[in-house]
């Protein structure tokens, strides 16, 4: 956005979202998010975490509360304002969890081309941007492919990439890990958390918790009931097995050992060390 220091990047008060027929999204969720934050968003399928992402990406609007973005409010008033929508869509970029979705250019050229050239830019910068962006993403090789023709996990890089173009301050990003082999999702988390300097925030939805633990600095966990349940640092909530079966984050299934059957909590997690 402008160059003016700002202490928030969102701000929501009281946030709920119905879908027709009054079925709840959210409901009363209040939170604040600042600048260089890397926030992971938890809670059980249909908890609210994707219509969130949508509410700070300013496509659906809250029905009551408020929501602020860089110190301004996130409505539908103030989002007809066209420069209103320039300055916010060149700062906040939002990722699909279905590329699917996202994708709709010719080649990937021109997918990661089209944000930059919306936003009015000379020519050779949009070229600049658009380079850099394949680059981030390591899919140069990629660049006159059709996006329908590659596959899931192609077509999220590329996503990925097409947002990245517009050099956003804040990166919304919808179960980015979905559709990635285990190389890939490793190279996502080092770009990101490289990426995060110099003030730059994400917020990603997700049910790694892997994922949290090496790049969230913060989580909101949503539950079942789409209220806001928890807010703080990862290992408070990681390291207790009891408020995350609560929260349906992890689950207990039941094995058998010889004629012995007994069940466990399950985490979809593995073991790593940091070598010094």
């Amino acid at each position: 956005m402008s160059d003016r220091r700002i202490d928030s990047i969102f701000e929501a008060v009281d946030l709920s979202y119905d879908y027709p027929g009054g079925v709840p999204a959210l409901s009363n969720v209040t939170f604040s998010i600042r600048p260089g934050e890397t926030v992971a968003l938890l809670g059980a399928n249909g908890a609210g975490k994707s219509t969130l992402l949508k509410l700070l990406d300013g496509l659906i609007f809250p029905h009551n509360g408020t929501l602020n973005a860089f110190g301004l409010a996130l409505s539908e008033e103030s989002m007809n304002n066209p420069d209103r929508v320039l300055e916010f869509r060149s700062s906040v970029g939002l990722v699909f969890q279905d590329p699917d979705v996202q994708l709709f250019s010719p080649t990937v050229w021109e997918e990661v081309l089209f944000a930059p050239l919306q936003a009015g830019l000379e020519r050779q910068e949009v070229i600049n941007r658009g380079e850099q962006a394949l680059e981030l993403m390591g899919i140069e090789h990629l660049r006159n492919r059709a996006p329908y023709l590659l596959s899931s996990g192609e077509k999220k890089k590329v996503a990925i990439s097409s947002v990245l173009s517009l050099r956003p301050d804040v990166l919304l990003l919808d179960e980015p890990s979905a559709g990635l082999d285990p190389f890939s999702q490793g190279k996502l988390i080092d770009f990101l958390v490289e990426w995060t300097g110099n003030d730059h925030c994400i917020v990603f939805s997700t049910q790694d918790l892997d994922m949290v633990e090496e790049l969230a600095t913060r989580v909101l966990i949503l539950g079942q009931d789409h209220t806001l349940i928890a807010d703080g640092p990862p290992d408070r909530f990681l390291s207790d097995p009891d408020f995350l079966l609560e929260a349906n984050l992890v689950h207990a299934h039941s094995h058998r050992h010889k004629n012995l059957v007994h069940s466990h909590i399950h985490t979809h997690r593995h073991s790593h060390r940091h070598d010094s």
